[in-house]
């Protein structure tokens, strides 16, 4: 009897020490887990329901880019398998009708042109070799066509004579640029007078047609939905997106508009079928071609309203709006196979959910109702069947991952297990919530993190994020930059939250930011991080720190002039707004500062001013570390170097990082770290 004792307790003792062990073998977050994650995307059911093809992108340090490639999984899990193999990236797989080949967009050969492969394996076949490139294409529901965008000369009637064009530009000695319309630059690159078309392609190659002629783009330039284009049941009709009014740098009409196909033949006149002078786009046929349904805004010029799903009954033209009643924006939208069922996806208070909706028949109203909540989906389908999801699903704790989940909402499984032994390996928190009185008493949503190895019993200093948009959320999401962990792994406690403008708690707490950014939201943010300070005792309310970027960078430099009460001891700005007035007129998306800002710079110039961080440059005294892009064009570099030359002229500790191959985004691995160390030093300076 001694000796069982014996046996057991030293059974037990081992299991104590290996527990023990294995604990201490975790660590808190680093770049280099979070680089070397694979970044899954784009999940595809096939047409029998029994595999999903999806991406996965990985970033190497070492050649300091990305590279993705086409992977394949049961629909019931298991082991995955690689089904591309390029230095240059695979993406976008879509399977063809038969269930026994996949097409996908590769750049192995130069430009992104569309490829086709066994999904039993097998060397990939070449389709498409257009000289300007393929993105976002789309398969017939028969397999014979491809539907794909591309950067065109809209007066070049052929492929040679676009290759002509863009060969004299990249050769030419002089790199000068004539503009003579509006936008002249998107995002991160100038557009050199081309429009982006819509071009059909047989699935067998051949000579791609142009279906979107004319001076206009196809998808439109900005606020475009996730397919602006998409074939008839019968592949006899395309539906697509363009903005007709002649200064789109300040619209946001689009519209969808209809063209006839037929093989071998030019394409038919382009007909309109919205007149609402909002954005309208995503186009999608129900499986018998009754209708058309799509997602419409009400406001013009808002790119932030709420979007509605429109029923647009062909034969009749009558219009039937779905979500009218419903608080929430419609994101990602997609059919069930019989047609009955809407579903769509939506922010909802940190998370992004689930929604159905039925089409509305005589004995039946359209009711919507949530299948999912307290998670983070993106890119739902459906399979054959109609009866499963699959989806791609993220936490703080998890980047993203395929699943599957029933559509009654129940039966969630994980299906890919790319990064779980990495992440079996750090020691992590899942995020919190809490409620508290913003603004005029209105009810606002925070979350928090705790720090890896978390003790109750010690006190952290608090980094405090501002989220960008400004209409957008914090969510429980893994994200490769704001990423919460990361600034948690220092021994941080990091609080996230959403005031007035964040999407996800009704379009009035949406719309209460525009024409107030520096007012209720400030005053949101600020008793936010109160609340925090005052409610969570192992907080240190001497180590405060606040970060963000675009609009939370302008935010921040709002904090600059007016940390009154000192609460922050150091600031961090990223890509932020210095002086309203010169950000409106280098901003190439003009519609977003007229919106907010109640007209132009020169109509209402009051306002701008009022909300200007320039205009308290006198209160500057916080440290504040600046980092800009030079390619980033939404918001110009020039906004950064005017903010760091005032806080350098104030006398204020300051540092900026400047980074001249980036945009608005830091894309490149060893830009991504370099930020990622020059960040946490800047809050070590300050909070340690």
């Amino acid at each position: 009897m001694h000796n069982m004792f014996s046996k057991l307790l030293i059974v037990f003792c081992s299991l104590i020490i290996t527990h023990y062990s294995f604990s201490q073998q975790k660590h808190p977050l680093t770049f280099d887990d979070m680089v070397s994650w694979g970044r899954v995307t784009d999940p595809q059911i096939s047409p029998d329901g029994k595999w999903v093809a999806y991406t996965v992108t990985y970033y190497s340090k070492e050649t300091n880019k990305g590279n993705s490639d086409i992977w394949l999984v049961s629909f019931n899990g298991g082991e995955a398998r690689q089904l591309t193999n390029s230095p240059k990236a695979d993406k976008s797989p879509r399977w063809l009708p038969d269930g026994k080949s996949i097409a996908f967009i590769s750049a192995r050969d130069g430009e992104p042109q569309i490829y086709t492969v066994a999904a039993a394996g097998g060397e990939p076949v070449k389709v498409s070799s257009i000289s300007t490139g393929v993105s976002g294409f789309v398969v017939s529901p028969d397999g014979k066509y491809f539907a794909f965008a591309s950067d065109i000369f809209s007066d070049c009637a052929t492929d040679s004579c676009n290759k002509a064009r863009n060969d004299q530009m990249e050769k030419s000695k002089v790199k000068a640029k004539i503009f003579t319309t509006l936008p002249y630059r998107v995002w991160d690159h100038y557009t050199d007078g081309k429009r982006s078309h819509v071009f059909i392609l047989p699935s067998t190659g051949g000579i791609a047609i142009d279906a979107t002629p004319g001076d206009y783009d196809t998808p439109p330039i900005d606020i475009g939905g996730n397919v602006d284009y998409a074939f008839s049941p019968d592949g006899k009709e395309l539906a697509f997106v363009r903005n007709t009014d002649p200064m789109i740098a300040v619209s946001t009409n689009n519209d969808i508009f209809v063209v006839d196909l037929q093989p071998g033949k030019p394409v038919g006149q382009a007909k309109r079928i919205t007149d609402n002078k909002a954005n309208d786009n995503q186009p999608m046929y129900s499986p018998d071609g009754k209708y058309l349904i799509y997602r419409a805004m009400k406001r013009p010029g808002f790119e932030a309203d709420k979007y509605d799903i429109i029923l647009y009954e062909r034969a009749t033209g009558k219009r039937t709006n779905l979500t009218e009643t419903y608080d929430r924006s419609p994101a990602s939208v997609l059919l069930s196979p019989d047609g009955k069922l809407v579903y769509f996806t939506a922010d909802d208070q940190g998370y992004h959910s689930i929604y159905k909706v039925m089409l509305p028949t005589k004995k039946v109203e359209s009711k919507i109702e949530p299948l999912t909540t307290k998670m983070y989906i993106t890119s739902p389908g459906i399979t054959p069947d109609g009866k499963t999801f699959v989806f791609s699903k993220t936490t703080v704790r998890n980047p993203h991952e395929v699943w599957r989940l029933d559509v009654d909402g129940k039966n969630l499984k994980q299906i890919t297990t790319t990064n779980d032994s990495s992440i079996s390996r750090i020691e992590m928190n899942s995020l919190e919530e809490f409620w508290f009185d913003g603004a005029e008493g209105k009810k606002v949503h925070g979350l928090f993190l705790k720090p890896p190895f978390f003790d109750p019993a010690k006190k952290y200093p608090l980094v405090y994020l501002i989220h960008g948009g400004p209409q957008g959320q914090w969510d429980d999401i893994t994200h490769y930059r704001w990423n919460a962990q990361m600034f948690a792994s220092p021994g941080y406690v990091v609080v996230m939250v959403n005031p007035r403008g964040s999407t996800g708690y009704g379009q009035q707490f949406t719309d209460e930011i525009s024409g107030d950014w520096g007012g209720k939201v400030f005053v949101d943010l600020m008793n936010g991080v109160e609340y925090a300070m005052n409610t969570f005792p192992y907080i240190d309310k001497d180590r405060v720190a606040a970060a963000g970027a675009s609009y939370g960078g302008y935010m921040v430099n709002w904090i600059e002039g007016h940390n009154d009460k000192g609460i922050f001891k150091a600031l961090v700005s990223h890509d932020g707004v210095f002086n309203t007035v010169s950000a409106a007129g280098t901003t190439e998306e003009l519609w977003f500062d007229e919106w907010e800002f109640k007209g132009t710079t020169w109509d209402n110039r009051e306002l701008y001013e009022k909300f200007s961080p320039s205009n308290f440059v006198k209160n500057f005294k916080t440290p504040m570390l600046l980092i800009h892009g030079q390619l980033d064009y939404r918001l110009d570099v020039s906004e950064g170097f005017q903010m760091f030359t005032a806080l350098q002229k104030m006398n204020v500790p300051s540092k900026m990082l400047y980074f001249p191959d980036e945009g608005h985004w830091v894309l490149k691995p060893l830009n991504s770290e370099l930020w990622h160390e020059t960040v946490l030093e800047w809050l070590a300076t300050y909070l340690k």
